[in-house]
């Protein structure tokens, strides 16, 4: 084994630029980090799904929001409404 080829450990503490800080382990002296998970949107609970260009609302109103059971139904009425074809 190489001696001296690890870098070095320090105990530093990271800090946010919320204001948030802890403590851990780097290879750097000082960590000043942008966001963390106190202040990050998905693990705050406070993200928000953007449609923009509004593709849930055209898919809704083109196939409609139908329940496996109206999908069933009407399968069985297309079902009826179309002859049997035989060759």
């Amino acid at each position: 084994m190489q001696e001296a080829i690890h870098p070095k450990y320090y105990d530093v503490d990271a800090r946010c630029a919320c204001g948030a800080t802890w403590k851990t382990r780097s290879t750097k002296s000082e960590l000043h980090l942008e966001i963390c998970s106190n202040c990050h949107p998905f693990f705050t609970g406070r993200q928000k799904l953007l449609d923009t260009e509004g593709r849930i609302v055209r898919f809704t109103k083109k196939f409609g929001a139908q329940t496996s059971e109206q999908r069933k139904a009407a399968a069985k009425t297309k079902a009826k409404k179309e002859p049997a074809t035989t060759r």
